[in-house]
């Protein structure tokens, strides 16, 4: 099986790679929102950086990758006691995935052949520590943007159907994509996104022919390729390590909690998650930049992403949310 891209190899696209990296020190920022042009790598980064990433420790056999023997829950069949290394899980939600896929359901096969009523469970128990990536999320039916709120609201989810009634994990990052010119995504759905990001096609020659260049490498030589990287990937993995055992001793002076509080009164975001959000991305910032307490440097390095999908409209601003939130950033933080 061919590797994935490295992660440190992908040219440009840095507001992306930022996002992603503060995600994978704290899942608690909420996903990634990423909106542009197709062919810019948005998946080509997904897998990658969950293959820069350590393996997770689960039990062997577990669809859940349940950390703990004792987590398994009992309507699983075949996991053992023993503990495994397995791959950060990437998974796949298909645009015209039924709710049964998502969720889980009633396994037909062991009920048609052993009367059996048995759970079998679906993307969302995979996805459990690790991505769960839609593309095209913008598209997505509603019935299914509704139960991914829920889930991501509780972290659990819940199956009542069929005569099941099956709780179980359901945290992961959860990381989407989309063309913005193919349909708006839901606000609701926006809003449960931590970072939003846009990408665009490099217009400067010379970025483009790198790009040709390393892709052409990596599908010449695969394993030459990786070879040369492997390195640069490594390194980025243990400042992603460290940053999250530096989040606990994180400090965030009251300066920096005004200053999240005014950015975003003065931008009108809605309710409270923008500051939370934006303090939660910060702290990830600082622990990555090797710093012991939150700044107005690391408040302005991750204000766009926290903060440009929760702006209400005005229709007397023909700016767009970028240019708004930069804007607001040089008032608020000169």
């Amino acid at each position: 099986m061919t590797e994935p891209f490295p992660f440190s190899a992908i040219v440009g696209q840095d507001e992306m790679k930022q996002a992603m990296v503060l995600t994978a020190i704290d899942p608690g920022i909420g996903g990634v929102l990423v909106f542009g042009d197709r062919g810019t790598g948005k998946s080509t980064a997904v897998r990658a950086l969950a293959a820069l990433l350590p393996p997770i420790r689960a039990v062997a056999g577990c669809p859940l990758n349940s950390a703990r023997p004792e987590d398994v829950p009992d309507w699983v069949r075949g996991a053992g006691t023993e503990l495994e290394d397995k791959p950060t899980p990437v998974v796949d939600l298909p645009l015209g995935a039924g709710e049964d896929r998502v969720t889980g359901a009633l396994d037909i096969e062991r009920a048609l052949v052993s009367g059996e009523k048995a759970f079998e469970p679906g993307l969302l128990a995979r996805a459990n520590r690790g991505y769960l990536y839609i593309d095209e999320v913008n598209l997505l039916e509603d019935h299914i943007v509704d139960l991914l709120l829920d889930v991501a609201q509780s972290g659990e989810n819940l199956v009542e159907r069929e005569g099941l009634s099956i709780r179980h994990p359901a945290r992961f990052v959860l990381v989407g994509s989309g063309n913005p010119e193919e349909g708006e995504l839901r606000p609701q759905l926006m809003d449960r996104f931590g970072l939003s990001v846009e990408v665009a096609s490099p217009t400067d020659i010379d970025t483009r022919v790198e790009v040709i260049r390393r892709r052409d490498a990596y599908e010449r030589d695969t394993e030459r390729f990786m070879a040369h990287w492997r390195a640069e990937d490594a390194a980025l993995r243990k400042r992603i390590l460290a940053a999250r055992e530096a989040l606990a001793d994180m400090t965030s002076p009251n300066t920096v909690l005004h200053d999240c509080a005014s950015l975003c009164v003065a931008l009108g975001s809605d309710g409270l998650r923008g500051e939370l959000t934006l303090l939660r991305a910060a702290r990830a910032q600082a622990a990555f930049d090797g710093d012991t307490a939150v700044s107005r440097a690391h408040l302005r390095a991750v204000a766009p992403a926290a903060l440009r999908h929760r702006l209400r409209r005005d229709p007397l601003d023909e700016a767009g949310s970028s240019a708004r939130v930069a804007r607001v950033l040089a008032e608020i933080l000169p």
